[in-house]
């Protein structure tokens, strides 16, 4: 089989990728290109990509790198900006995975004739009476099924994932004996286009007006202000200004709701966090659609723990109140067995 492989410049993807030749595929790597400006820390440097080109070298394979930054630009980086103006907290490597790494990545990978495309996700893809299933890497340390949600059968069917029955430990054991020179790199942590220096705050700083906002009670009762309503997420305890103040027994406050068009931020309690039901829209399916009135278990970040739940068609019935999960962020649904991806989609 020929398989284009995608080359981040870790480890992960270099074993990934050490592992189809030992399969006895045909195995070509490629770097995609996304992030356009400086870049001091994610998975886009131009040291990522040089180590993924040493490490082509080391396996004896081709290695190319694809421009994408346009299409990351205009699927992830505006869409990041445009969410924080509404108030809202996007995941953009879920969306760099939608639209490019199984997409743009994936179309290019036909073009050039290949069979299918390889990642370093620890994930599983698993063939089951004619269909296909994502199911958890077998690391849940490093699972990150989350992450791919999206992926339906057509991508599935031409998706190899070799280092998702791994543990990390394996992997960089791998790594280690064939001497790659990513076998000890630190794994990547943090979004691509953030900079470690100021991140998000600098980052929208420079691109979009940053405006204070009130911060108001449910009764509408002044409470303080916040320098940038647009760097504020439901759930958020820190920097509103209110902490815990002797007008509420003491409690903590936390941003309830995020108000941009009103510049208001809206503080309540703990238990004011917690909700009965969670809105979901945007919901894609790895298979068949989940049946309204179907068990499953929720997981709302990338390492969360997962919460049992229905799925009531437009989005979830908690089994017991949760904790509100902030706008914009994926909310994805694994079958009653917590192992096997449904689907996911974008809390309201």
């Amino acid at each position: 089989m020929r398989v284009l492989a995608a080359m981040s410049g870790g480890v992960d993807s270099s074993v990934a990728a050490a592992l189809l030749l030992d399969d006895g595929h045909e195995v070509v790597g490629a770097t995609m290109k996304l992030w356009g400006g400086p870049s001091d820390q994610g998975c886009c440097s131009v040291a990522d990509v040089d180590d993924a080109r040493r490490v082509c070298q080391q396996l004896g394979v081709a290695h190319h790198v694809f421009n994408f930054s346009e299409d990351f630009n205009a699927a992830v980086v505006d869409p990041y900006i445009e969410a924080h103006t509404h108030g809202r907290t996007p995941n953009p490597c879920v969306e760099c995975n939608r639209h490019l790494k199984f997409d743009r990545f994936l179309r290019r990978a036909q073009q050039l004739g290949f069979d299918a495309i390889a990642t370093g996700h620890h994930a599983k893809v698993v063939a089951e009476d004619g269909r296909f299933a994502l199911r958890r890497g077998h690391d849940s340390a490093k699972d990150q099924s989350y992450v791919l949600h999206m992926l339906g059968q057509s991508s599935l069917a031409q998706t190899l994932l070799p280092v998702g029955a791994m543990t990390k430990t394996e992997v960089r054991a791998i790594a280690d004996a064939r001497g790659l020179r990513t076998a000890a790199k630190p794994d990547s942590q943090d979004t691509c286009f953030l900079p470690s220096t100021g991140g998000r705050s600098t980052f929208l700083g420079d691109r979009i007006p940053l405006r204070p906002g009130r911060v108001v009670d449910a009764a509408g009762n002044a409470m303080g202000v916040v320098d940038a309503i647009e760097l504020v997420t439901v759930g958020q305890r820190r920097g509103l200004g209110v902490g815990a103040v002797a007008s509420n027994n003491g409690e903590a406050r936390y941003a309830v709701g995020v108000d941009t068009d009103a510049g208001v931020v809206t503080v309540g309690t703990i238990d004011d966090l917690f909700v009965d039901h969670q809105r979901v829209s945007a919901i894609t399916w790895t298979d068949d659609a989940a049946p309204s009135g179907a068990p499953v278990q929720v997981q709302s970040s990338a390492h969360g723990a997962t919460a049992p739940a229905t799925w009531m068609g437009d989005g979830v019935e908690w089994a017991s109140p949760y904790r509100r999960i902030a706008p914009g962020q994926s909310v994805v649904l694994y079958a009653d067995d917590n192992d096997r991806v449904l689907g996911g989609g974008i809390a309201e």
